[in-house]
């Protein structure tokens, strides 16, 4: 079952028109007011579609306690939409009780496990649910990382029971960035443990003295991403699967045409005998 993230600029043409698509995922946060007009939208479209509930503020990373009022938020959301699932990230996003606008990248220590291991378990203990963590995309990394964070993962899976949100853009950038070996990231991880796949794309920026890939999700999904994902899905089968586009955001039509390809992939294989679709 094959998704796109739901943005601002497509809702009135998805409740109007009702597009083909599996499901929609969005950022929790941008609609934890329960009289919004955006709730009352996602209220309409959750009406005909299943939604995933994509979190960006729980900054699960962070020596900060979880902010009680935003698992509050979250949970009444969760409550009434009844999400197909609930994520958010291996990152970390605030100091003091002070926000920062962006996903920061966690030091790989038994002390950052800990720390991060008794944060999913809160989350999942609140909610009653089963939480996903998502791999982030990283431009830096401490000289004191002791885990490669494909076993940071693995850990946290194994002690937390939380699923993952497997990106395979974040992996390729990250990758290119660090100098790892994406293969060997993916072939560490738990097949069973991924609950859902992240396709999007990326930017280069080219320096005097090299270049450096963002993930922008501002492009479309890249060749080499799309032949992960496709590798992914002959050796372990169908898996949900969501199309990410946050920025120089395209008209709906190109979206779903993304969305599309996974789908060629999934009934390729499926077609070879290879997978079994959900």
């Amino acid at each position: 079952m094959v998704g796109v993230g739901l943005r601002s600029p497509h809702v009135s043409q998805v409740i109007t028109q009702q597009p083909d698509i599996g499901w929609f995922e969005i950022h929790s946060e941008n609609y934890f007011n329960p009289a919004s007009m955006a709730r009352k939208q996602l209220r309409q479209i959750a009406e005909h579609y299943p939604i995933s509930c994509h979190g960006i503020g729980l900054s699960l990373g962070s020596a900060d306690p979880l902010s009680r009022d935003h698992l509050v938020q979250l949970k009444q959301l969760v409550d009434e939409v009844n999400p197909i699932a609930v994520s958010d990230h291996l990152s970390w996003s605030s100091v003091d009780g002070q926000f920062f606008n962006d996903l920061l990248p966690l030091p790989y220590t038994e002390e950052a496990l800990n720390n991060f291991c008794k944060k999913v378990e809160q989350v999942q203990d609140f909610l009653g649910r089963q939480l996903l963590v998502e791999n982030p995309s990283s431009y830096l990394s401490f000289q004191h990382s002791v885990i490669p964070e494909w076993e940071f993962l693995n850990h946290v899976q194994q002690r937390t029971g939380c699923g993952l949100l497997l990106d395979f853009n974040n992996i390729y950038v990250s990758a290119f960035n660090h100098g790892f070996d994406s293969n060997e990231y993916i072939a560490a991880l738990d097949p069973l443990s991924v609950k859902e796949i992240h396709l999007a794309g990326f930017m280069v920026k080219t320096f005097d003295d090299g270049e450096i890939w963002i993930d922008t999700h501002s492009k479309p999904v890249s060749e080499p991403v799309w032949q992960m994902y496709r590798h992914w899905i002959q050796q372990h089968g169908a898996t949900p699967t969501l199309i990410e586009w946050d920025l120089d955001i395209p008209a709906l039509s190109v979206l779903l045409g993304e969305a599309d390809k996974a789908n060629t992939i999934l009934m390729q294989e499926a077609q070879y005998g290879q997978i079994t679709t959900p």
